[in-house]
């Protein structure tokens, strides 16, 4: 197989997330959270796979027809603001005005980010938080907090979208990689695990979303105070 071909190939790969993204959506609207979820983390993952794989192939120089930077981002769109903001709003998280004001901020703010051209930092973290709600989501579907902890964590994670604060990238941020890319591999499965046996809430899932989804929040800032902004 030719390089052309095998950069093609990878844009479908990437392409699949509007799939996995089309599935969650139908589970979405019939309630089914874990199912929603489930999907969710496999488009996670192929998020997670693609990059690298565009990297390798060099998807730019082989397959530059398609832009394959904005097939991602509606991918993200989709999978990281607009499903889980509509699952924050729909279900009993966030009842009332406060799931209108939560998915008025998501999606909102995200999209404005998303168009940042300032939101990668020189060693490929991201300045802000980088709208990834989807994990925000499964985390508070799995901890079920009162609505005020639930409304106060998308309020503030919003917020810092339009900050210098940095959040690390956990593949492509050098830094710690060795450590931060099996963290987000653990709470990929955490997450996983959690939607599988449909967020019970005496399942060890859970805490280890909690441990995981600290560290990564974490990472970045601590990699300021301790090293300096690259």
């Amino acid at each position: 197989m030719n390089a052309e071909r095998k950069a093609y190939l990878v844009h479908l790969f990437t392409a699949t997330g509007a799939i996995f993204a089309s599935l969650a959506m139908l589970a979405a609207v019939q309630e089914k959270w874990n199912l929603m979820f489930l999907w969710l983390v496999v488009a996670f993952v192929v998020d997670g796979i693609d990059g690298p794989l565009a990297r390798h192939y060099q998807v730019r120089k082989y397959a530059p027809q398609i832009d394959g930077v904005l097939l991602d981002l509606i991918i993200d769109y989709l999978t990281y603001v607009f499903i889980p903001g509509y699952a924050l709003f729909a279900s009993d998280l966030l009842p009332g005005w406060t799931g209108w004001v939560a998915i008025i901020v998501i999606n909102f703010a995200s999209v404005v980010y998303f168009a940042d051209t300032r939101m990668k930092t020189k060693d490929y973290s991201f300045a802000g938080f980088p709208a990834c709600w989807n994990m925000v989501a499964v985390v508070l579907f799995a901890l079920q907090p009162s609505f005020w902890v639930s409304l106060a964590v998308v309020v503030l994670l919003a917020a810092t979208m339009f900050t210098n604060v940095k959040f690390i990238h956990p593949v492509r941020t050098e830094r710690w990689r060795r450590l931060s890319l099996p963290v987000a591999l653990a709470w990929t499965g955490f997450a996983g695990w959690a939607a599988w046996v449909d967020f019970h809430p005496q399942s060890w899932a859970h805490w280890g979303l909690v441990v995981t989804s600290v560290y990564l929040l974490a990472a970045g800032p601590l990699q300021d105070i301790l090293h300096g902004r690259d």
